[in-house]
């Protein structure tokens, strides 16, 4: 028996619709693609703002004292809110396991920046006396603002006294107790607050979006105010540079304005959830580690 030939118009209407079947997948791919890439962007910038927000508070660290109304606060301090901000929308969209690999990039970039500052301290300044004689005559004279020079014995952190000092001198000894007392502080406040982050998403089954955020923050806040003073000024504190009530003050005055930002950026955080929910195509409700 001669095999059946094919209507022309039923070959074609079945190319037609092999084809558009290619059309689909390829557009589920690339919208996959697309798709991830945005996610992956949008977790980039988040991330890039904690690290530079952190090193930025741990570079100003205790170099400057302000006041904001009653409050008595480290320049440190101010950039410090945008860190629990990011780690929460992390929190949201990409998971603990996502919000922890952050933390701990944050601590390496913690360690780096103490290791380049040790390293400029130990390495000799620049100097007429220490110039190669083939190098023309004033080419390593020290700029002024190298040295600085004192009418009076100026205490340092730490508890020592100079005369004379070098600038950069002065910014190690800040910059050096605060990273180390950061260091502590940081890893103790941040992994506390993405574990209450969860904590409170799980035990509202991803409902009051509010408790979550400013009862994780606030708490962390909290812990990393207490740990970071006591530490930078524990050496003050036992020759008696600093009182017990000066330090309580400090973490009061720390604390209540990191409480004041975490209560205000409810608002940024309530919005940048429903917004970058859908840009990210992310239920916010969902348990994100358990489906990695």
């Amino acid at each position: 028996m001669a095999p059946t030939a094919l209507n022309p118009l039923t070959q074609a209407e079945s190319a037609l619709t092999l084809h558009g079947m290619d059309l689909l997948r390829f557009d589920a791919v690339h919208t996959t693609t697309a798709l991830h890439e945005r996610r992956e962007r949008v977790f980039l910038v988040l991330a890039g703002v904690f690290l530079g927000a952190m090193t930025m508070l741990n570079i100003l660290g205790i170099t400057r004292f302000i006041y904001v109304g009653p409050l008595a606060l480290a320049v440190g301090v101010l950039p410090y809110p945008l860190t629990f901000l990011c780690t929460d929308f992390i929190s949201e969209f990409y998971g603990r396991r996502r919000a922890n690999f952050v933390v701990w990039v944050g601590l390496l970039l913690n360690v780096l920046l103490l290791g380049f500052l040790w390293l400029g301290h130990f390495l000799p300044g620049i100097s007429e006396d220490a110039r190669p004689g083939w190098l023309p005559e004033g080419s390593w004279g020290a700029p002024p603002w190298q040295t600085l020079q004192f009418s009076a014995p100026l205490i340092l952190p730490f508890g020592d006294q100079a005369e004379r000092i070098d600038l950069f001198e002065i910014i190690f000894r800040c910059t050096r107790g605060a990273v180390l007392a950061s260091m502590v502080a940081y890893m103790a406040a941040q992994f506390c607050d993405v574990f209450l982050f969860h904590f409170w998403k799980k035990l509202t089954k991803g409902k009051h979006l509010w408790l979550r955020n400013n009862g994780s923050t606030m708490i962390s806040q909290l812990v990393d105010s207490t740990a970071v003073i006591f530490i930078t000024f524990w050496a003050a504190f036992r020759v008696g540079d600093k009182s017990l009530k000066g330090m309580l003050v400090l973490i009061g005055s720390s604390y209540l304005f990191k409480m004041v930002v975490a209560a205000l950026d409810t608002i940024p955080f309530y919005i940048g959830v429903h917004y970058l929910g859908r840009f990210l195509r992310i239920d916010p409700t969902a348990d994100l580690d358990d489906e990695q």
